[in-house]
């Protein structure tokens, strides 16, 4: 079992979803709680993307523990993407 952190502003996009998308992808970020398979975001970066439709949950792992970085569609997930990588 993995506990579940979130970063600070992981929220951006999904906060203004409405709500059957929220509560649709808020079930998918709980089953993160649980051993899932999701891929790399890329190789060599310990970052993993959940997609749930047209939505991503991006997130780090470390022991037990899962932090949720990001929660959007694919649009934003791009931009969000765009940035952290000019960071890493």
């Amino acid at each position: 079992m993995f506990e579940l952190r979130y970063a600070n502003d992981w929220d951006m996009y999904y906060s203004k979803m409405d709500s059957t998308e929220q509560d649709k992808i808020w079930k998918k970020i709980q089953q993160l709680k649980n051993p899932v398979k999701a891929r790399h975001l890329k190789h060599g970066i310990p970052l993993f993307v959940k997609e749930v439709g047209q939505y991503r949950i991006c997130f780090r792992e470390k022991e037990k523990i899962r932090e949720i970085l990001f929660a959007g569609n694919h649009k934003q997930y791009e931009k969000w993407y765009n940035a952290i990588e000019i960071s890493l």
